[in-house]
């Protein structure tokens, strides 16, 4: 299939009650409104294809860079390419949610996550710490070091409250996957949360919400999900 045929299919999959909520939370046009689930039958028809993921992404049709994502190569990507999709990675549904989940099944996922966690832009920072989530969600143990997770933790408790709203949200998740997903420091990680407490999230045109990391470990404690990996980060 080309490129002209996937966005066809798309289109034709799009629904206007998605199209408004996608919106809502900052996707802007074009986009088709296309429920991600909807998307599998035709990965299954295409596969992995990096040539046309990276014609779909360079579409800015929020439907097809998300779809891209699903069928990239994460490995034949290098660094330039992933700085590339950041660079049109415009919200937080595709610096989050595409770019961030494709890197993380990549070799360099943790050398260009630390490059965009202290890069001190917004979304670059949010897509870093969301690749460690997604890492340490999917990737056993020792892959990790314990030391350099120990201390982004710091990182955390000493730098969230003056962090972008986004990457905020992004490190107090960051707090929560390290107290649920990467045993050694859960003890720690809960130590951290407790002592940042609840934080508050702004968002334009909405109401404020606060977050609690330690809450919501404590509550994946109660429902035994200690220790949790998922398969696939990749639908």
């Amino acid at each position: 299939m080309n490129v002209e045929m996937v966005m066809q299919e798309l289109e034709a999959l799009g629904k206007e009650r998605l199209k408004k909520m996608y919106m809502s939370n900052g996707a802007r046009e074009p986009l088709f409104g296309v429920a991600t689930g909807e998307m599998k039958p035709l990965f299954r028809k295409i596969k992995i294809n990096q040539p046309l993921a990276e014609q779909l992404y360079a579409t800015g049709n929020y439907d097809a860079m998300y779809f891209a994502g699903i069928i990239a190569d994460p490995k034949a990507m290098t660094e330039a390419d992933y700085d590339r999709w950041m660079d049109g990675a415009y919200f937080y549904m595709l610096s989050d949610f595409v770019v961030a989940v494709t890197l993380a099944e990549a070799d360099i996922a943790q050398e260009i996550a630390d490059k965009w966690i202290s890069s001190g832009e917004e979304l670059r920072m949010s897509a870093g710490w969301s690749c460690y989530c997604w890492l340490l969600g999917s990737r056993p143990d020792f892959e990790f070091s314990e030391s350099k997770l120990a201390e982004m933790l710091e990182m955390v408790k000493n730098t969230i409250y003056d962090a972008p709203e986004r990457a905020k949200s992004a490190m107090n998740n960051f707090m929560y996957t390290v107290g649920v997903s990467y045993l050694p420091l859960h003890d720690k990680a809960v130590e951290t949360a407790k002592t940042v407490g609840p934080v508050e999230f702004k968002r334009d045109k909405k109401k404020s919400s606060f977050l609690h990391a330690f809450e919501s470990i404590q509550k994946a404690v109660d429902k035994g999900q200690l220790g949790f990996k998922r398969k696939h980060v990749r639908c």
